[in-house]
């Protein structure tokens, strides 16, 4: 191992190992710090139960970029994704339910079961916002320009920002200047007439987001989730084999073929600065480590009111990162099944809706009364749950004839208005079950174990601030050149030599990977 450093990087989640793996690439000696006993952060796969390995925390993949996982060999160290087919599955209390497939034509065979006009205008819903997805994506894996702009060299940048808008056509760019302020509701209202179809899009407008389907803004959270896709496929969302955990191992490998030495259990108490420049790091332990460049993939709240000294910075900028808003409102349950859920609106097992998203919500004003529940402080009374079968495409993550289910769902509110979470946590878990038992009948008894992760249980596990999995609101006033203030979305810090490489700097969260690749191009023009 080294004796010393020219990097370190504190944190080995995803974006953090991409920071170290490209340093790496270009040649520079790096440190990675993380304070848990696995890498990943929330990317992982964990033995939680003999036999069961499982996705704790995220728990499907789609952002991941594709220029990452080809520079970095990712295929080579066992990144292997499986797309989603059918996408989603909605059961609704009538009875009925309803598909969305790969195949196009499939999807709106099921559309049409709702409205023939919906099913008719589908297809050039689904075009307008990949056309809008596509220029969007381009600015995933750049620097926002300085914001304010200072001088005439800096408008440049947004000549050129705009100049990645001249692909679209007049109307979408009326539509993109929509989806930045609208809600998902508004936005889906504009096109479809069918509840069944309005709700079932509308979930990724909610998914991580502190707010509800027709809160201002939630259309972009939508968008945020169209990006990507699987194998070439764009927009779809697949199972990682191994679980989500074999993302970070794949880039954790590759980060160490190259060089990259990875420290697990080693927990960083303090930034060290010397005249307002980075020097290095101290452990819980007592050990200091000298490094003149730290990459901080931990989010901006800890990096800057916990490890940072406040001396070390203007005041101004610690008020910015103390309004930087990161409280969270999604839960997540893991459990361990010993048999496959029989639906009442889709008899049979195995059937296709277990390899899909399953979801329980069954227009978008349940979806607003479960959000009003969060807002006031209380757990939602009937919340909105997405259930995944991961074991349908990897039946290696459980032992033989069992499976592995995943229910995120919204809402569970950081912050509670009576009672604390060590208090509601399994009776809330309990009403969510008894919710899934009115579409699944006896759902209970198959239940063999059970996890439950409020927002305050993310926090502590996964060190994120709020629990907010995405390490901050992703609002309009946090993004890009806001994120996660103005004047510092450029990866920079106001301590020379620290970087931001997490998703509490653009694009934002989600497996993507982007943050971090950013984070490292910047540095090394910064060397």
């Amino acid at each position: 191992m080294p004796s010393s450093y020219d990097v370190i990087v504190i944190g080995a989640g995803h974006n953090g190992l991409v920071t170290a793996a490209y340093l790496a690439r270009a040649g520079r000696r790096v440190l990675v710090l993380e304070r848990r006993e696995l890498v990943g952060g929330c990317a992982v796969t964990e033995e939680i139960w003999p036999g069961y390995h499982v996705s704790t925390g995220a728990y499907l993949s789609s952002l991941m970029q594709q220029r990452i996982v080809d520079e970095l060999e990712l295929p080579r160290y066992g990144y292997q994704v499986d797309a989603k087919d059918p996408a989603f599955f909605s059961a609704f209390p009538d009875g009925r339910h309803f598909f969305m497939w790969q195949d196009r034509a499939k999807t709106l065979a099921e559309i049409e079961k709702f409205s023939r006009r919906d099913a008719q205008v589908y297809p050039a819903y689904e075009d307008q916002l990949e056309r809008i997805a596509r220029v969007l994506e381009s600015l995933l894996l750049t620097t926002p320009p300085p914001f304010p702009p200072r001088g005439v060299l800096e408008f440049v940048d947004y000549l050129k920002l705009a100049g990645r808008l001249r692909g679209l056509a007049a109307k979408d760019v009326v539509a993109l200047v929509k989806i930045f302020t609208q809600s998902a509701a508004e936005l889906l209202d504009e096109w479809f007439e069918s509840d069944q179809v309005k709700v079932t899009l509308a979930t990724d407008g909610v998914i991580g987001a502190n707010g509800g389907p027709r809160s201002p803004g939630t259309a972009y959270i939508l968008l945020h989730h169209c990006m990507g896709g699987v194998q070439g496929h764009r927009g779809l969302w697949g199972f990682v084999r191994g679980g989500m955990g074999m993302i970070s191992e794949a880039i954790a490998a590759s980060a160490r073929a190259r060089g990259v030495q990875i420290r697990t259990q080693a927990i960083v108490q303090r930034i060290l600065v010397r005249n307002g420049r980075a020097a290095g790091v101290v452990l819980q332990s007592g050990e200091e480590i000298p490094a003149a460049w730290i990459a901080s993939n931990v989010d901006p709240k800890v990096t800057f009111l916990r490890l940072v000294d406040a001396k070390e910075l203007d005041p101004d900028f610690v008020r910015s990162i103390r309004l930087y808003r990161v409280e969270g409102t999604s839960a997540k349950i893991n459990l361990a099944l010993t048999g496959l859920p029989e639906f009442k609106a889709y008899p049979g097992s195995p059937g296709p809706h277990h390899r899909a998203t399953m979801h329980i919500c069954p227009d978008i004003e349940y979806v607003e009364r479960a959000w009003d529940d969060a807002k006031y402080g209380r757990p939602s009374e009937r919340p909105l749950l997405e259930l995944t079968i991961p074991t349908m495409y990897d039946a290696s993550l459980a032992p033989p004839g069992r499976h592995i289910m995943g229910i995120f769902l919204q809402y569970a509110p950081y912050t509670l208005r009576e009672g604390t979470w060590d208090e509601l946590r399994e009776p809330f878990a309990d009403r969510v079950v008894r919710l899934i038992e009115e579409y699944v009948p006896n759902f209970s008894s198959l239940i063999e174990h059970r996890q439950v992760l409020s927002p305050f249980d993310l926090e502590q596990r996964f060190g994120i601030s709020g629990g907010n999995i995405f390490h901050g609101e992703m609002s309009l006033d946090q993004m890009f050149v806001m994120r996660p203030v103005a004047g510092w979305a450029r990866y920079r810090t106001p301590i020379h030599g620290l970087f931001l490489c997490g998703s509490g700097a653009h694009p934002g969260g989600g497996v993507m990977g982007a943050p971090g690749y950013n984070c490292a191009r910047e540095m090394l023009k910064s060397a």
